[in-house]
């Protein structure tokens, strides 16, 4: 096995082609940034933040919707705390509360079933978006509202899957000679999910953890394999090649595939997930949220999500647009590419 040192030598020493290379995660961007990764590169390695922060991806007309929703006098909207600040086409969810909107913040959404419970009259919205990390959560929920014959708990869903807009990128031209494919995502999927994306576009795909060490471990790894269609696991004591099969089977029980929104990228078939006909009754209008209207036309997070620019290249960065005035989603949640270059500049 490669020793640190010999990793941090040869990909400070790199002289070979120029190397773009994505971390799909926004926690992977966050880990790099956090780490000073991108301090220890050769110049001619140049890492690419991807689309894999889940609320900078969300489109406006969701978060509209959320509002709509929080604003009827029977229901009330329950949510991370990402999502409240995340503006849409007129307002944010916190602007909306401020001015009377029911909006509750959770840690996990079964906090919404006792809340149901203790208000049998009102309607309670989860707003369920995440990758695949967070799908088995929103599997567990339906179950437990199942089982408890729950009945006035709806999800409002953008719940998406990291492979298809990877394929989407690659499609529309991306110049990536690499990806750093995101740990949790894989702990669910398992490793095998970027197999095919890599043998059809012959580019490697390194599964990484989110420790320093870990990371570059993936990068020297991602370097060594160019040219080759292949995907290896750098996170072992978490990743499986199969990865995690009963999540996977409770997220197929209550999910299906369906087109899907995307900031920044538009519709992209077949990458999302939605209720199942079944559980249809469980669904508070998450069909054709696709218009994505910026608040502020002038902010550039669509170009920063797809890798075409740097947060810093965007104009409103670091100017009217920060962590306590963030004029688009990149710049509100903690995994967003923005948040975390004006936090580690």
């Amino acid at each position: 096995m490669t020793d640190l040192a010999e990793m941090k030598r040869f990909l400070s020493q790199y002289d070979g082609p120029e190397l773009r290379i994505m971390e799909i995660c926004g926690s992977h961007t966050a880990a790099i940034a956090k780490s000073g990764i991108k301090t220890l590169l050769s110049p001619k390695i140049r890492l690419i933040s991807g689309p894999g922060c889940p609320v900078c991806v969300t489109p406006t007309a969701y978060v509209d919707r959320a509002i709509a929703l929080a604003k009827r006098e029977d229901t009330c909207l329950v949510t991370f705390g990402d999502l409240i600040r995340v503006p849409g086409s007129a307002e944010t969810l916190s602007a909306a509360k401020g001015a009377g909107a029911r909006v509750e913040m959770v840690y996990a959404p079964a906090d919404v079933v006792a809340m149901a419970k203790t208000e049998p009259e009102k309607q309670f919205v989860f707003a369920a978006i995440g990758f695949e990390t967070t799908m088995p959560v929103y599997a567990l929920l339906m179950e437990e509202l199942l089982r408890e014959e729950v009945k006035n708990v709806r999800l409002l869903t953008a719940l998406k899957t990291m492979p298809a807009a990877v394929s989407y990128l690659l499609d529309s031209g991306a110049d990536l000679q690499g990806f750093l494919a995101p740990g949790h995502v894989c702990a669910v999927t398992g490793s095998e999910a970027f197999v095919p994306l890599a043998e059809k576009y012959g580019i490697p795909f390194a599964v990484a953890g989110f420790e320093g060490e870990e990371l570059l471990a993936a990068l020297y790894g991602l370097l060594r394999m160019q040219g080759k269609g292949t995907v290896k696991n750098f996170y072992p004591t978490v990743v499986t090649a199969e990865g995690n099969p009963k999540a996977k089977a409770m997220i197929e029980r209550y999910f299906q595939p369906t087109d899907a929104a995307w900031r920044g990228l538009g519709i992209i078939p077949g990458s999302g997930m939605c209720l199942r006909p079944a559980y249809a009754a469980f669904d508070a209008g998450s069909s054709d949220l696709t218009e994505d209207h910026q608040h502020n036309p002038a902010c550039r997070c669509g170009q920063v999500l797809t890798g075409k620019l740097a947060p810093t290249d965007c104009p409103l960065f670091g100017k009217i647009c920060t962590p306590l005035t963030p004029q688009g989603a990149c710049m509100v949640s903690e995994e967003g590419s923005c948040h975390t270059a004006i936090r580690y500049a």
